[in-house]
């Protein structure tokens, strides 16, 4: 399979696992390719049977193509943990490394990387890692949006995507910091949140969609 092609089923897993509603739109957007460009690719792999695909509904992958998107974001994942702990890559530019070294990737170098990072659980962007979850995966974290009002939660996982981290950075917020929601403002759905020094911010639908959470064991 041509790296372009695994490109397109990782990224639709990311989507998928990230709770967001995968279509063209999304793919074109996340991509930076052409829209003709992700209906012709759409097509071919709907053909091949690794994604289920309608023009006006959302994509999903197929066993088949989960199966191969989870070997390839495991992969990205793993490489992304050597970067950053090995050869002080930040979490901003790692991806792109990344990207290029999964394809290049067989199983028993998977295996080896694995084993020398001794299995790392989550990756640098707190993605759980397919297979060293320990029986968590991405599915069981939260989206920021959806927090109900004075609930504290620690921010585990943020979305994979360069322009999202750049701005990320800029929030003065980290991965396992503590915030509390204090306010679901309606007119334009955004969310007041303040951390544990007293900060607060308001933040975006589009932001709080790509924060992922989970509730302090006290409140579970």
């Amino acid at each position: 399979m041509s790296p372009s092609k695994e490109d397109y089923l990782k990224n639709i897993f990311e989507l998928q696992h990230s709770f967001q509603k995968v279509t063209n739109k999304r793919l074109t957007e996340m991509m930076h390719v052409s829209a003709p460009s992700v209906t012709e690719m759409l097509s071919n792999l709907t053909q091949a049977g690794f994604i289920e695909h309608t023009p006006y509904n959302a994509i999903a992958l197929t066993t088949k193509g989960k199966q191969l998107a989870e070997n390839l974001v495991k992969k990205h994942r793993i490489w992304e943990v050597f970067l950053v702990n090995n050869l002080h890559y930040t979490i901003i530019n790692v991806n792109q490394a990344a990207d290029s070294l999964e394809h290049s990737t067989d199983d028993q170098l998977l295996h080896a990387l694995n084993s020398f990072l001794q299995f790392p659980q989550r990756c640098p962007h707190g993605s759980i890692i397919p297979g060293n979850g320990q029986g968590e995966t991405d599915d069981d974290d939260l989206v920021l949006s959806e927090v109900e009002t004075m609930t504290p939660v620690k921010i585990v996982r943020i979305f994979d995507n360069r322009e999202f981290l750049n701005y990320f950075s800029k929030l003065n917020l980290n991965l396992n910091q503590t915030i509390t929601v204090i306010q679901h403002l309606p007119f334009d759905d955004s969310l007041l949140i303040k951390t544990a020094t007293g900060q607060e911010l308001t933040l975006s639908r589009k932001t709080t969609d790509f924060i992922f959470v989970e509730k302090n064991k006290d409140q579970n």
